[in-house]
């Protein structure tokens, strides 16, 4: 992991590198990803051309805070009590996109998949950011870096700043659907269901935020 000063350096380089539209590497509570501004479809392309991905599979994206989400996309009850009980933490939950807001993700593009990770480093950035559209560092279909220096091996001039978070080898983070009446479980990732059903069925499927 860096120093603090060496830390601060590369958080500086990450947030230019954004605002230029580049890739960069980031630490989260999962596994090592690599992010972009979600609002330029320049960076978008290059994300995709760097990882290999499809374009019909949609990029997560990563907030700072429940605010940031509610820009994005539409928070009725069941997901704010989710929010409440697991972010930050190792759940995506799949939103309808406000009306009016363009993100440039690939997928559906009425919809996002939004989380808040637990990692700090990861969560100061967002916070200077803004969010970012953020895929686990690998090329598809192959292992994910744990380490900064396993990304900067795999992707190389790929990504223009890598921020070093030390080991990030956490579970995937589970995915679940809000988009209908009723949740539907995506991905069975750190959560289970059996953890996430007693906190979505306590709330309402109505009264959108």
């Amino acid at each position: 992991m860096s120093a603090r000063g060496e830390l601060e350096a590369e958080l500086e380089g990450a947030v230019r590198a954004v605002r230029a539209g580049e890739v960069i590497g980031i630490p989260t509570d999962t596994v090592y990803g690599i992010g972009i501004d979600p609002s330029r479809p320049d960076a978008t392309r290059r994300l995709f051309a760097a990882k290999g991905r499809p374009e019909h599979l949609a990029l997560p994206v990563l907030v700072a805070t429940v605010q940031d989400a509610g820009d994005l996309a539409e928070l009725d009850e069941r997901a704010r009590r989710l929010i409440a009980s697991f972010w930050p933490g190792p759940l995506t939950l799949v939103l309808r996109r406000r009306p009016g807001v363009v993100l440039h993700l690939g997928g559906d593009e009425t919809t996002v998949g939004l989380r808040c990770p637990g990692q700090p480093i990861a969560r100061r950035l967002l916070e200077r950011t803004g969010p970012l559209a953020v895929t686990s560092a690998n090329r598809h279909g192959e292992p994910p870096a744990t380490t900064a220096e396993a990304l900067a091996a795999v992707l190389g001039g790929a990504v223009a700043v890598v921020v070093d978070g030390g080991t990030c080898g956490g579970a995937p983070s589970s995915v679940l659907s809000l988009v209908g009446p009723e949740p539907v479980l995506l991905r069975n990732g750190a959560l289970s269901a059996a953890e996430l059903e007693p906190v979505w069925s306590t709330a309402p499927p109505g009264d959108v935020g």
